[in-house]
């Protein structure tokens, strides 16, 4: 007996994006779906002054399943996605910033996990597109794979969401949307998971001035969170922060250990080859073999496949739901 899709409704809070509603569409419009099926898309467009709106309108005559709400003064995330909750159909609610970009496969790997009843909220593993070449850059990369690692521990969700409308709206106070939904779905008893291969990129802050302002406004809301309502996100958990920030420590020492290591390898070996060359006249036109070297290649790419597969499986099985 074929198996029931899990349907669900897709809202895309959005302003002034006109760089990136288009391929946003397209990502959700072209999602791998197996065991999930999208049956709306709603895009809510806030006091927007580009071309965001006409963008989303030629998308509409495209596909049937894009509706659009047009909000004509921005008036915050949270009354968006109020806009949204009123809207959608489905029991399962996906949400989306509008600045990012879901992976191929991002909604399948993200809403199939409610087959679950125990399931009430899922997250996706955070990619960011900043080249990590400059400070800020290499910052977004650094706290975003830290984010990671604490979501295997106990997740702390945002960007890209799902989770069951057991709500009708949010309060209009509330400025951390998905840590206020996280917050109502553990009141309710519900499972909070995090979806390691459900993959949504996105592009951080490229300024110091922008990286200390994004992390203000969150870190404000986050306490308000905690102060009104009582509920504490795990990224102001400080020891669960610290544990993380440790291991990354301990990672950062170990590279550099083993860069001083290879360092002086190098050295010894061009010393080596300094006294072929000058004091032996030894030209090396017959090659020394390094026969450590020679290896069947299909059967070593076999083995590292292999190991990329488990590692990833064992961090998937590492995964922890977070009750509460």
């Amino acid at each position: 007996m074929k198996r029931e899709k899990i349907r669900c409704s897709v809202g895309i809070t959005a302003h002034n994006e006109e760089a990136n509603i288009g391929a946003l569409l397209d990502a959700l419009l072209d999602q791998h779906l197996h065991d999930v099926e999208i049956t709306e898309i709603i895009v809510v467009a806030s006091g927007c002054t580009d071309r965001t709106v006409p963008i989303v309108q030629e998308y509409m005559k495209r596909d049937p399943r894009i509706r659009l709400f047009v909000q004509e003064r921005r008036e915050g995330k949270t009354s968006a996605v109020n806009v949204f909750l009123r809207h959608a159909k489905e029991d399962i609610c996906v949400l989306e910033s509008g600045d990012t970009l879901p992976r191929e496969d991002a909604i399948e790997n993200l809403v199939r996990m409610f087959a679950d009843p125990k399931v009430g909220m899922t997250g996706a593993h955070k990619v960011p597109l900043n080249t990590p070449d400059h400070l800020v850059g290499l910052f977004t990369h650094l706290r975003l794979r830290m984010e990671h690692e604490l979501c295997l521990d106990i997740p702390r969700l945002g960007e890209l969401i799902a989770f069951r409308k057991v709500f009708d709206q949010i309060p209009p106070d509330v400025a951390m949307d998905e840590a206020f939904v996280e917050a109502l779905i553990v009141k309710r008893g519900l499972q909070v998971r995090y979806a390691p291969n459900a993959v949504v990129y996105n592009t951080g802050p490229t300024t110091v001035r922008d990286f200390i302002k994004q992390r203000r406004r969150n870190h404000a809301g986050h306490l308000y969170l905690k102060h009104k309502y009582g509920y504490k996100v795990a990224s102001i958990q400080n020891t669960r922060v610290i544990k993380i920030a440790l291991r990354e420590m301990w990672g950062a020492i170990r590279l550099l250990l083993v860069l001083g290591l290879l360092a002086v390898l190098e050295g010894w070996a061009r010393l080596l080859g300094w006294y072929d060359f000058a004091i032996k006249k030894e030209r090396h036109t017959v090659w020394d073999m390094a026969w450590t070297q020679k290896t069947n290649l299909a059967q070593a790419e076999k083995q590292w496949a292999e190991h990329q597969e488990e590692s990833f499986a064992t961090s998937v099985r590492e995964v922890k739901p977070l009750e509460r």
